[in-house]
């Protein structure tokens, strides 16, 4: 019995550093920026991104959940023609809000 749960803890290591979250072609070319990058630019809306921060009671590392949070906000941003997002606040529980804007033209 102790094999079994040997290899569900290492199968569960290893999912909670796993990225499911992959960046689109045109939300790769968004930047993440702060908010004084932002002052002259169009604000085009707002997201909210959620991504899995446990898997089974395991917590994926912060930076893997917030890594994969700000693709999912690139990808929504580049969706809506924005160029630039700008983070709300920190992430919490696998969630993080961010701002879209268009800036440079």
């Amino acid at each position: 019995m102790n094999i079994v749960r040997c290899a569900f803890l290492i199968a569960a290591c290893g999912l909670a550093a796993c990225t499911w979250v992959e960046p689109t072609k045109e939300g790769g070319e968004v930047l993440l920026v702060k908010a004084f990058n932002v002052e002259s630019c169009k604000k085009l809306g707002s997201t909210t991104s959620y991504v899995k921060h446990k898997v089974g009671f395991i917590t994926r590392g912060e930076e893997k959940v917030n890594e994969e949070l700000v693709t999912l906000a690139r990808n929504k941003a580049a969706e809506m023609g924005g160029n630039s997002i700008v983070a709300q606040g920190p992430a919490k529980e696998g969630r993080m809000s961010f701002d879209i804007y268009k800036c440079g033209e």
